[in-house]
């Protein structure tokens, strides 16, 4: 514990188990079936599946939620992507001519649906209990209906702006035509009722084991009638979802990508999403003493703000979907690779735009592949709406979990009551961009997990939502319970910072070159110092900015306890036993 660093909420603590998530009605599902004896798969995927109710701005139980999963007594850390691909009738000519060079907002950006298999898929490999138990908390709040807060009301408000845009949504979220409002109860029957479905096939086939019953159900969603109502739906939008893309589809079950600081190990899903920026950017910094420079001084700042663009060129110019483009992963990931990028970063000047792209070919000893071609992007003014969610838990044995759903309402599936995932609007329209439009290819998602370890231990699983600010608040968390030894809530209140010299994951991909964005709790001296050094700052409130609900548990090997903490800036809790 830093005792120099105050926070208005204390670190829990506990001996047992710990779930923090974004919501505290998903922190309490996930609490719940810890308590009954589920282990953390189980609470992860009943608080994963929680958040999709009591967050439908933020995520959808049709949408996306890359996981990863660390077993206590292999210490194997598993991937579960996720993350839909394009229809297979998808061509990148619809929407270059006949949409005028734009992906419009609509169920022509739809994918297959990713988050129902991610969680049942984690449930069948990592879990003990029946896709019923753990689904019993989201479908009572479902059903039964959840107090409407602060963040949902605004929720509802903005939905109710919205309604011409989005009829279906406001179906399925009010009742005889009124969106609940601040301290009155949000029902949600399709959504229930969906959920119901998926129970009733369960225990229909539970004679046949509890794998092959959650399998049943799976089966539902993506080859039965769910899945015929969502294709209708899309279709009938002018969408090109298909019952083939739909039965074809499974989640990608692989190994994460890590990177090294120091002592540390920090797992993240594949370059399908940003996650491996987060292991790119601790490995250019590992041989910085970053707690010599001072937490949050005028270098400290700059010299994560240059990292992270240099990480932030390499994700433009090469992440992708590697199932259909040929990523550089081995490259990016190489120690020697990250001391050479390193070289790059002038203490004194911030780059006045993105960084040019590396050579991570030569570190995988090999040269550039004839057929990669990349054109740097130009600045487009705007910006953009994150949304997106997450969900950890450590159990009493050890297990740890750790997601990111995502994919807010806006074309509900009236009779289901959920948005198959939007994620297509992650997608680029340049041929030469490795995530361009491609059939059957996977958006690269901004969502990704996070799960580290410490001296080859299984330490702590952390996470936010927040578009592309996930990596850079995730980041400055990371570093503020590793190099400044603060507790898991101490760092989720520290004041942060933001950078945008880059193209923003979300279409049209607003690129601001230069822009910083610093919470006013920062010292006006700091930001005379970073404008100094080239940067363009820009005041965001007390406790602002697009990353505002991360959410951190650790573990402390030499006592056995776990300490917890929750982001104020939203409605994130943790609980600790």
């Amino acid at each position: 514990m830093n005792k120099g660093i105050p926070s208005f909420r204390p670190t829990l603590t506990g001996n047992t188990h710990a779930v923090s998530t974004g919501h505290y009605l998903a922190t309490a599902a996930g609490y719940r079936i810890l308590e009954q004896g589920g282990n953390a798969t189980d609470a992860g995927v009943a608080a994963g599946i929680s958040l999709n109710v009591v967050l439908p701005g933020s995520t959808s139980f049709g949408g996306v939620a890359p996981i990863l999963i660390c077993d206590a007594e292999t210490k194997v850390v598993s991937s579960i992507s996720g993350l839909g691909r394009w229809p297979r009738s998808v061509k990148l000519d619809h929407f270059v001519r006949s949409r005028g060079g734009t992906i419009p907002q609509g169920v022509e950006r739809v994918v297959v649906p990713a988050a129902a298999a991610a969680w049942m898929t984690a449930l069948i490999q990592h879990g003990t209990m029946s896709f019923e138990q753990v689904i019993t908390p989201a479908l009572e709040y479902a059903r039964d209906g959840i107090a409407v807060g602060h963040v949902l009301a605004n929720t509802m408000s903005t939905f109710d702006e919205q309604s011409d845009k989005w009829p279906t949504r406001t179906e399925a979220f009010s009742e005889n035509g009124s969106l609940p409002r601040l301290g009155e109860t949000l029902h949600q029957p399709q959504l229930a009722s969906t959920f119901q479905r998926l129970i009733d096939i369960e225990k229909k086939n539970k004679s046949l084991g509890r794998e092959r019953a959650i399998e049943a159900a799976l089966e539902l969603f993506y080859k039965g009638e769910i899945a015929e109502e969502i294709v209708s739906f899309v279709q009938g939008g002018g969408g090109f979802l298909s019952m083939s893309d739909m039965e074809e589809f499974e989640v990608g079950h692989e190994p994460p990508e890590i990177g090294r600081f120091n002592e540390f190990e920090v797992y993240t899903n594949g370059p399908w999403s940003q996650g491996p920026v987060f292991a790119e950017t601790i490995q250019l910094l590992a041989g910085d003493d970053l707690k010599g420079l001072g937490h949050n001084s005028a270098d400290y700042i700059h010299l994560l703000a240059e990292a992270l663009k240099i990480s932030f060129s390499d994700r433009d110019a090469f992440y992708g979907d590697p199932d259909f483009i040929d990523v550089p992963i081995r490259g990016l990931l190489n120690e020697a690779y990250a001391k050479s990028r390193r070289a790059d970063i002038d203490i004194s000047r911030a780059t006045p735009a993105m960084p040019h792209a590396g050579d991570p070919w030569s570190f995988e000893d090999r040269s550039e592949p004839q057929d990669y071609s990349y054109n740097p992007p130009l600045p487009i003014e705007g910006d953009a709406e994150p949304d997106t969610s997450y969900a950890s838990v450590i159990d009493r044995w050890g297990n740890m979990f750790s997601a990111t759903p995502s994919d807010g309402a806006t074309a509900v599936v009236p009779s289901l009551g959920f948005t198959p995932s939007t994620r297509g609007s992650q997608s680029w329209l340049d041929e030469n961009h490795p995530s361009v439009i491609a059939p059957w290819k996977r958006p690269r998602l901004t969502p990704n997990a996070l799960l580290g370890f410490k001296n080859g231990k299984p330490w702590t699983v952390f996470g936010t939502p927040g578009g592309d600010a996930q990596i850079q608040a995730t980041l400055q968390y990371f570093f503020n319970v590793a190099v400044f030894q603060m507790t898991p809530q101490q760092a989720v209140e520290a004041e942060r910072f933001l950078i945008w010299s880059f193209p923003d994951s979300f279409w049209p991909h607003v690129y601001t070159p230069g822009r910083m964005e610093l919470e006013r709790r920062f010292d006006q001296k700091i930001s005379t110092d970073l404008e100094g050094r080239g940067h363009n700052v820009e005041w965001l409130s007390l406790y602002g900015g697009r990353a505002n609900n991360v959410c951190g548990i650790q573990v402390n090997h030499k006592t056995g306890t776990l300490s917890a903490g929750a982001d104020l800036r939203g409605e994130a809790y943790a609980i600790t036993r």
